[in-house]
């Protein structure tokens, strides 16, 4: 299993973390021990003062693919979730500052959170309604419709460079109001009205 994700997908983030809007995707890799099951307590892990939540929409891959054509891409999901791409945010800013890179600071062991899957026939792909809730408080209110890049786009893109494989996990982004968690706060992914995840923070 591969987790891939797409950074600088909502313009409306891009601005509350005051980037530059991308020429191109932003492609970065987590491993499979970065996977968490959002049945079980999330810790977090003493390396970072600052880890913050980024609620995205998640496609998970459903057959192998290189180099997939727009009219196919479609094909290689049949399932979509929501899920937390956690980022060490003071770790990141330290390594971007040094112009190193920051895997350190989004692929550590546990940082990408996945709930239950829905059958994307359920779903209007093109404006795909999703929330996240911080003990009880909508803190983001995303929409398909809003990103850059949509999921067949997306899929196109990684399969130039990386084969996609059964089970392979693709994190489209993740719209503002990003924020930093900390012990006992309870995060809620929603996704058009439907709880896929409720997770503990210790």
């Amino acid at each position: 299993m591969k987790f891939f994700c797409i950074g600088r997908n909502y313009v409306d983030h891009i601005h509350e973390l005051k980037n530059e809007v991308p020429d191109n995707m932003v492609i970065f890799m987590k491993p499979s021990t970065a996977l968490h099951f959002n049945q079980d307590p999330w810790y977090i892990p003493e390396f970072s003062q600052d880890i913050d939540y980024e609620c995205e929409i998640v496609l998970k891959i459903c057959k192998n693919g290189k180099y997939i054509q727009p009219a196919f891409a479609d094909s290689y999901f049949q399932e979509i979730s929501l899920g937390i791409d956690f980022t060490a945010r003071d770790i990141q800013a330290r390594q971007k500052e040094k112009g190193l890179p920051w895997e350190i600071a989004k692929a550590f062991d546990h940082s990408a959170v996945v709930g239950s899957y829905v059958p994307k026939t359920s779903l209007n792909l093109n404006e795909i309604k999703f929330q996240l809730k911080k003990n009880d408080e909508i803190v983001q209110n995303g929409n398909s419709s809003c990103m850059m890049y949509n999921f067949n786009t997306i899929i196109c893109e990684i399969s130039k460079y990386f084969t996609l494989q059964t089970g392979d996990l693709i994190y489209t982004g993740t719209p503002a109001g990003v924020g930093k968690v900390n012990a006992n706060d309870t995060l809620t992914g929603i996704l058009e009205g439907q709880v896929v995840f409720n997770l503990n923070i210790k």
